[in-house]
């Protein structure tokens, strides 16, 4: 019976490994033993014998056969595996580069980055520099303006200073000295001028302010000059003086007339220059329109009850009736107007001190200091051309009782 070939590569697949070694030993172990003398063959034996060598014989071929296809078969896997270890290499190896690629632009960025970075740094540096220097000039530029707006200051402060006199007023209860110097101090108050309302209003709030400060320290009312004015206005003024805790005194320099030289008589304490003018004389009015017999009479009496209230005190303090005052104005002018200088003034007790000085110790500030111009404007005339084509300038209106003592030869100096 013939073996298949199918059957012969399951059966090559089990003995592959040791049917080759064993064909030998089965050989010898079927051999029968060595006989002296050759038996007779028999022909079945032969037969199987024959088969069995050809059945090993075809078993080794298929052997032979299995392990050639075996040996194709791995040399397949071999290159097989030969080309997967080329690819993973050749994958691996682009991995590599990619990877040195990659690291290689991580480190041009982290170069650049950490360019930008010192140049920022720089940029910042250089920025903060830039600032500390602007600080720094700024600084500077304060230092220098404040140390020249200090100078500007100290400048002006002492120009200011300057312009004030070191010695402050001087405040005393009783004002006069011993040798006639009349001291005044900073509770001064000037009436100059002629006397209205707005005059009553500057001189009794003042007098009201000195006493809110002081109400035992004397009040000085000063008249430079002045002509007089508004009988009410006066009045309220006496008023003031006379409700004063502090005692108002009453200093003329130059001219006292009508209502101001009542209030300088009538004052607590007054003071007059040698040659200052005290007038009196009685109440005058401008009348205004006409009046009839009966407004006449009543402006009259009007006018006699002002009198009375006016010149009834300053003749009592000259200690005469007031018709006695009438007859001596009239007896010293044909108009009425009585005035004396300062010594006769005392005499008639219209002023209490003829003094030899005044001591002005409130002025501590430089009177030109407000306006340096005002004395000169003050001072200046305006030139003219008169019908002849002379320069001339027109002299100012002096009171009632002064009088121009001018070297005038060629008549520049004129008056109205």
């Amino acid at each position: 019976m013939k073996i298949s070939h199918t059957r012969t590569a399951i059966i090559g697949l089990a003995l592959a490994t040791w049917l080759p070694a064993q064909t030998a030993t089965s050989a010898e172990a079927v051999a029968p033993p060595a006989a002296p003398a050759t038996p007779a063959k028999d022909p079945v034996l032969e037969a199987k014998s024959k088969e069995q060598e050809a059945l090993a014989t075809d078993n080794k071929l298929e052997a032979e056969r299995l392990v050639q296809a075996t040996n194709a078969m791995r040399s397949e896997v071999t290159r097989l595996k030969l080309e997967r270890e080329l690819l993973t290499e050749k994958l691996a190896l682009e991995s590599a580069k990619r990877q040195s690629a990659l690291q290689d632009e991580l480190a041009k960025l982290e170069a650049e980055k950490e360019r930008l970075t010192e140049e920022s740094e720089l940029s910042k540096i250089k920025a903060e520099k830039l600032t500390n220097d602007l600080k720094t000039a700024q600084t500077e530029a304060a230092l220098e303006i404040t140390r020249l707006q200090g100078d500007i200051a100290r400048i002006e402060t002492t120009d200011k200073r300057s312009k004030f006199a070191d010695a402050k007023p001087v405040f005393l209860k009783n004002p006069l000295k011993e040798n006639g110097m009349l001291v005044i101090s900073d509770r001064r108050i000037p009436l100059n001028g002629l006397i209205t309302a707005n005059t009553a209003d500057f001189i009794s709030n003042r007098i009201q302010y000195w006493n809110n400060k002081d109400r035992e320290l004397p009040i000085f009312i000063v008249i430079d000059a002045s002509p007089g004015g508004s009988v009410m206005a006066g009045y309220r003024i006496l008023k003031a003086m006379e409700s004063s805790d502090a005692p108002v005194h009453v200093v003329v320099k130059s001219f006292a007339a009508s209502m101001a030289a009542a209030i300088t008589t009538l004052a607590k304490e007054s003071y007059a220059y040698p040659n200052a003018v005290i007038l009196h004389h009685q109440i005058s009015s401008v009348v205004m329109g006409q009046l009839n017999l009966t407004e006449q009479r009543e402006f009259h009496e009007e006018s006699e009850r002002w009198w009375q209230r006016l010149g009834t005190p300053v003749a009592t303090k000259m200690g005469i009736t007031p018709d006695e005052f009438i007859k001596k104005m009239y007896a010293h002018s044909s108009n009425g107007d009585w005035s004396e200088f300062g010594e006769q003034a005392k005499e008639l007790k219209w002023v209490d001190h003829v003094v030899t000085g005044i001591d002005e110790t409130s002025f501590t500030r430089d009177p030109d200091a407000v306006d340096p111009s005002a004395a000169a404007k003050q001072a200046a005339q305006t030139e003219e051309i008169d019908s002849s084509g002379k320069p001339f300038v027109w002299l100012p209106h002096l009171n009632s009782k002064d009088v121009y003592f001018i070297n005038n030869p060629d008549g520049y100096y004129r008056t109205r």
